[in-house]
């Protein structure tokens, strides 16, 4: 089985506990950042993926395989809009090429709940120092790692979502184009199980990160169940993300969303 894992610090209990269970054997894992996670699942490159889920959308069906994902409940700590000036006085933001998701959320928050209309311009590789005056950057992963020190204003987009709609959010799940083995499923949840469960372990080998608590960031940010409150969160941004179309769309993405073939 071929598998694209983000290479994020979030994914790293993922990764753990996969190497630690029965499938490290049969299975082939890459890891990528979240926009080449995305573009492996629509290429056939890869069976399932840890993608963003604005992807879903584009894929000729969506199968959710895990019943863990990538989310918060509020804060996240490591998607953020990062400014020298505040939100109403951004002109420009440049986003983050990583990840499909984040660029999808940083729009609709713009657009829905801020109110606001900087222009909003894809970015290129090194655009980190670029954020100067009344240009701002939606950065995401480990690259904001310190970052929260170092610009006086830090807008969280996962705490921003919250404070709108009161629900959590879902920024990747495990997804396949086609449906899974029942029996692979279950092993493969149990692994991730595993990686969540051994944390503590996990943290005690990772490197050090200057002026960032990686316990609070797993114990605290991240949130990895992928319950009912997350797949109302995750079909309400995907109605967002249709626009004018998302009753119809959401209904069909509802009935095309799987956690079992």
């Amino acid at each position: 089985m071929r598998l694209s894992a983000v290479s994020y610090l979030n994914t790293k209990p993922f990764i753990y506990g996969i190497y630690k269970s029965e499938l490290a054997d049969f299975i082939e894992l890459n890891l990528d950042i979240p926009s080449v996670c995305a573009q492996k699942l629509l290429n056939g490159t890869a069976d399932i993926a840890l993608a963003p889920v604005a992807i879903i959308p584009e894929l000729p069906q969506a199968y959710i395989v895990s019943d863990y994902c990538i989310g918060s409940n509020g804060r996240v700590d490591t998607v953020c809009l990062y400014s020298m000036v505040p939100l109403d006085k951004i002109d420009k933001v440049l986003l983050d090429f990583h990840s499909k998701t984040s660029v999808a959320l940083t729009k609709i928050l713009f657009q829905n709940y801020w109110k606001l209309q900087p222009d909003l311009v894809p970015a290129e590789q090194g655009f980190e120092t670029q954020i100067e005056g009344t240009t701002a950057a939606l950065v995401i992963g480990d690259r904001t790692i310190g970052m929260n020190q170092k610009y006086p204003y830090v807008y969280d987009l996962g705490e921003a979502w919250k404070a709108w709609t009161g629900l959590p959010f879902v920024f990747a799940a495990w997804i396949s184009v086609k449906p899974v083995h029942p029996d692979f499923i279950e092993k493969f949840n149990a692994a991730l199980k595993t990686g969540l469960d051994h944390i503590p372990e996990l943290i005690k080998i990772l490197p050090s990160f200057p002026n960032f608590d990686v316990e609070a960031y797993y114990n605290n940010h991240i949130s990895y169940d992928l319950n009912q409150e997350k797949w109302k969160a995750m079909n309400l941004f995907l109605s967002y993300l249709a626009g004018e179309n998302g009753f119809q769309v959401k209904r069909m993405i509802e009935n095309k969303l799987s956690v079992s073939p």
